[in-house]
């Protein structure tokens, strides 16, 4: 592992490709892993893009990282796919659309499959951004799976979220239903070459008038083609304005502390339910316990509270 790392550091992609897999699998040395990158991460800007299935994100991701890569930036993607329910295994063909930077040594690209995972993303999505993040990119890219009432992860990983529309999807009327709204910093109305895209355009528009709840920061709705090229540059502009924004008024740090408190809350979570697990398997307190909650001899809030003075005082006990 020490060998990976010291790699990693001399900006070696193929390290930083081991080191992907290796937080992906849940490896042992995940977490050494993890302690590490943390220190060297906190410069990368991301960027997430989501939308219904169909809508072109990816098409859309790559004419953007053409601009940036234009202006010098180097880009880290995360393309995330559907993963089968039978075989665990996805088609990951993002790929194949964003081939024209297949040798660009500015651009890394990772597809990651769900693995059955809901809220948009792979479970170990986070990892892989500080993983991108550590390595150097000024920016990394999430692609969410497709998303949906319930698939609203991004907005606690990037720092921008693009909601990507399309006319003739029933798309405008679909982010009411999927609390969209609140999670879009900025809406990329696709294939604005079809007809339909105006109609789009003003209605979301509309909703916006009716809705302030962004931190004073209204979403733009930019038209863009992928076909053309037609409105990505607008959007990439508006991507910026909105990093300056979050920057002047002091909320990028402001989000990005809040997401390593809840981060550092939910390791500390897992951390103690992994104690009670390792608990279970042994035939103490705990089980007493429960078989007595079990039998109605104690109600299970008092069982629980039993339950944590157990752990507190094995902890205590361990550390004298």
């Amino acid at each position: 592992m020490e060998n990976i790392m010291e790699r990693f550091k001399t900006s070696e992609t193929r390290a930083l490709a081991r080191v992907i897999s290796l937080l992906e699998n849940q490896d042992p040395s995940h977490e050494n892993i993890l302690k590490e990158l943390f220190y060297l991460t906190g410069q990368a800007y991301v960027l997430g893009f989501t939308g219904s299935p169909g809508a072109g994100k990816s098409s859309l991701v790559d004419q953007v990282v053409k601009t940036l890569r234009s202006a010098g930036q180097t880009v880290g993607i995360i393309a995330v796919d559907p993963s089968s329910p039978f075989t665990g295994g996805a088609l990951l063909g993002d790929r194949i659309r964003m081939q024209d930077h297949a040798l660009d040594k500015g651009v890394f690209i990772r597809s990651m499959s769900t693995r059955g995972s809901l809220g948009g993303l792979a479970k170990a999505t986070k990892e892989v951004v500080k993983a991108m993040d550590a390595f150097g990119f000024d920016w990394v890219i999430i692609e969410t799976v497709g998303v949906g009432q319930a698939e609203l992860d991004i907005m606690h990983v990037a720092d921008t979220t693009v909601v990507v529309l399309t006319p003739g999807a029933g798309d405008a009327i679909q982010t009411i239903k999927a609390g969209i709204m609140e999670i879009a910093d900025i809406f990329a109305v696709n294939k604005c070459d079809l007809p339909g895209a105006d109609k789009v355009v003003a209605e979301v528009q509309i909703m916006l008038d009716q809705q302030s709840s962004h931190e004073g920061w209204r979403p733009p709705v930019v038209p863009v083609s992928c076909l053309n090229g037609q409105g990505v540059n607008n959007l990439v502009g508006d991507i910026q304005k909105h990093r300056a924004y979050l920057l002047d008024h002091n909320i990028l740090h402001s989000k990005r502390s809040e997401r390593m408190r809840a981060e550092t809350l939910d390791i500390t979570i897992h951390k103690w339910q992994q104690q009670i697990f390792t608990q279970l398997k042994l035939p103490d307190r705990v089980n007493e316990l429960l078989d007595r909650v079990t039998a109605r001899e104690m109600d299970p809030y008092s069982a629980s509270n039993k339950i944590l003075e157990h752990l507190k005082s094995e902890k205590q006990g361990n550390n004298c």
